[in-house]
């Protein structure tokens, strides 16, 4: 940021959104502002900084801010309750939270679980609408002692200059997502940032200054941070951000705005914008939509591909890595993969007995080696020690590399179905699935048969004005996989329980039908 504006590119806009636009001269006097304030209620160096901000200006501010003066800035997602939040700030020792004005309900929760570590709290984005919100609020917090500032807008003539900071200082804190358990802080150092914006922003999106990214996923987790903050600034470019939850219609509307390059969605969004009806050339001015989070099936990509005209480069990342370590790339994209390797990242596959896996289109256990791997996790050292190995991290997927070199996505370890004592893959059932001119979304789990032996059972969400029948879904598999991988059970349901980052919860389903299984 400060080099595009000592570089005379101050007048450029960094950020895109429904109120004025934010340059990045504007951007550097918010994060001086935000400094300062995160400084003035006794932030310092180290300190964790809880972040429940939307999608608008402020996040960059207190983000880059925090990073700016030594802070820990933690972004969480802002789709979680207030008691989930409160655990964050317990669990982070957070020293300041920073939450958007439509959160000041959060803060009575939040403050009281916080407990003698929080010294204040700010309140941004305020507007005549929150007012009284704000003053609610502010009551509460003040009956526990805590002072609460607000602003409804950052900005500062004065100069914050950076800390002194190194590629290994931890930068930024991103809590994991939670589909297999209790969120944990990945621990991100300073030296991170370049890495991902390097590897991924310039080596397989070739992002440049005049580029304009749009990204359906949040700032708050890995996939949008990468998307629409570090790729877009590490080359002056400029990014969308916007406050209101992500929907086909809001996606066209701003798409149609703003004409931006580069569009990031996870996979079950693009399903949903094409089940929608859009206009095709809604992404006429996209080069490349990309997608993370869930494994892009290849049915998915045809019938998105065939809509908007968009090449789509789906790849594989993690909260852990920052961002996508192994993708499709232009003019090398592989349906049904997540790609080959991205540069300046190593993987491996390794089976139960922890040997490497060498022969092509065979299951293994993914592990991943790269310079934007996190330190760790905040405070959980059994789990770090069997999460990070030697310089690698062990990713908990399931992966089959092809004599080509391409990855496909087998399953998480936790996921695979053993059905009459043969191993079946989720994903592979859920593609067949999603080859059915009804199905929008699929999500395949084990469940149990009156003798309580495990089978393949399917939810299934219908396509706008279609309808499922079980039977005749069943029927439709019989002659595309083998007989021991074909759903015993199709439930149709109106929507599939999913993380902020779009992953399926699977582990919600099993439990659903876990409530519902013979004794």
């Amino acid at each position: 940021m400060d080099r595009h504006v000592s570089d005379g590119r101050g007048d450029r806009v960094a950020f895109f959104s429904d109120d004025r636009p934010l340059t990045y001269a504007g951007l550097q006097r918010a994060t001086w502002a935000a400094a300062g304030m995160l400084a003035a209620v006794g932030v310092e160096p180290g300190d964790r900084v809880l972040m429940v901000v939307r999608d608008e200006a402020a996040f960059p501010a207190v983000f880059l801010g925090g990073l700016r003066m030594g802070a820990i800035p933690v972004p969480v997602s802002t789709m979680l309750r207030a008691s989930d939040v409160a655990v964050l700030a317990a669990d982070s020792e957070a020293v300041a939270v920073v939450v958007s004005a439509p959160y000041v309900g959060f803060l009575p929760e939040v403050v009281a679980a916080a407990g003698s570590w929080l010294r204040a709290v700010l309140v941004v984005g305020a507007t005549a609408d929150d007012a009284d919100d704000a003053d609610d609020a502010d009551d509460a917090a003040v009956d526990l002692g805590v002072p609460v500032l607000t602003c409804d807008a950052f900005d500062s003539p004065t100069e914050v200059p950076p800390a002194g900071t190194d590629v290994d200082t931890p930068g930024f804190w991103l809590y994991t997502s939670g589909t297999t358990g209790r969120p944990k802080g990945a621990i991100h150092g300073h030296g991170d940032i370049r890495v991902v914006a390097e590897t991924y922003g310039r080596t397989v999106l070739g992002i440049g200054p005049d580029d304009v990214c749009y990204s359906v996923a949040k700032l708050f987790f890995a996939f949008g941070l990468g998307n629409s903050l570090l790729f877009p600034l590490s080359v002056g470019a400029g990014a969308v951000i916007d406050p209101n939850p992500p929907t086909p219609a809001r996606a066209a509307e701003i798409a149609s705005r703003h004409r931006p390059t580069l569009f990031f969605a996870p996979p079950g969004f693009c399903a949903a914008m094409v089940d929608a009806g859009l206009p095709s050339d809604v992404l006429g001015s996209v080069r490349y939509t990309v997608t993370a989070g869930e494994a892009l099936p290849a049915e998915v990509m045809r019938r998105f591909t065939g809509r908007f005209g968009t090449e789509m480069l789906d790849g594989i990342g993690s909260t852990e890595a920052l961002h996508i370590f192994c993708s499709n790339h232009p003019g090398d994209v592989q349906p049904g993969t997540s790609g080959r390797p991205v540069s300046g990242y190593e993987l491996r596959l390794l089976d139960e007995a922890g040997g490497e896996v060498t022969a092509p289109d065979t299951p293994g256990y993914l592990w991943v080696r790269g310079d934007s791997v996190a330190a760790g996790y905040w405070r959980r050292p059994d789990i770090t020690a069997a999460t990070f190995v030697d310089g690698w991290l062990r990713t908990g997927d399931v992966y089959l590399r092809s004599a080509e070199g391409y990855y496909r996505f087998y399953g998480r370890n936790s996921d695979m179905i053993k059905a009459g004592g043969i191993w079946v893959s989720p994903a592979e059932v859920e593609s067949v699935l999603l080859e059915h001119e009804d199905v929008l979304e699929a999500a395949v789990v084990g469940g149990w048969d009156e003798h309580g032996l495990e089978m393949t059972v399917a939810f299934v969400v219908a396509r706008t004005g279609r309808t499922i029948d079980p039977g005749g879904l069943q029927a439709f598999c019989r002659g595309r996989m083998a007989a021991f991988k074909r759903p015993r059970q199709v439930h149709v349901v109106e929507s599939l329980p999913k993380t902020a980052t779009g992953k399926i919860q699977r582990y919600a389903l099993r439990e659903q039908l876990r409530t519902t299984a013979p004794a």
